[in-house]
């Protein structure tokens, strides 16, 4: 019986662990819940770049999305061909809302997240767009000093746009959309 009880003690400890562990960020800080969750899909029918497993690579990198914000407008260029950036753009358009974090990115969180399986990790910098695989959550890197390289941060394209523009997408709701 002892055995019995020392058996399914530890198998209670490994599950506890396991559920506190899989709601901590990787720096050790339990998730806040700070970004954003709302997402909707919005019905406006645009084109779209071929995302079949035979389009070629360059059908996806060089397409721009434009993230709109009432009077805003930051465009991005998908630099890369990934399950993720393609899992992106299947879903356009949709909306988002964005807000800071931690005084390097503005982030919006996608529900359901982004299929990151199979894409590379990056070591981002400023005026990149990445998908950060733990929180399915889009950023848009200004300040990316020290950030490094991650398996957990994914590439899918760059940005020319300064902290005040992005600031300006913060708050209400954003559009992302294929541009023409």
């Amino acid at each position: 019986m002892a055995v019995v009880r020392r058996g399914l003690f530890t198998a209670a400890l490994l599950v506890a662990l396991g559920v506190v562990t899989g709601c901590r960020s990787s720096d050790g800080d339990a998730s806040s819940g700070a970004t954003p969750s709302s997402v909707s899909v919005i019905s406006t029918a645009g084109p779209r770049p071929d995302l079949s497993r035979g389009a070629r690579d360059d059908a996806v990198v060089g397409t721009v999305i434009r993230f709109t914000s009432e009077d805003t407008s930051v465009d991005v260029t998908i630099s890369e061909d990934n399950p993720t950036v393609r899992d992106l753009l299947s879903r356009l358009p949709l909306a988002l809302t964005l807000e800071e974090f931690g005084g390097k990115e503005k982030v919006g969180r996608l529900s359901p997240e982004l299929d990151t399986e199979g894409s590379p990790g990056s070591d981002p910098g400023n005026g990149d767009l990445i998908c950060f695989a733990p929180w399915g959550s889009l950023g848009f890197f200004y300040n990316a000093d020290g950030v490094g390289y991650s398996d957990q941060t994914i590439p899918l394209g760059t940005f020319d746009a300064s902290v005040e523009q992005l600031a300006r997408l913060e708050g209400a709701e954003v559009t992302v959309e294929v541009v023409d």
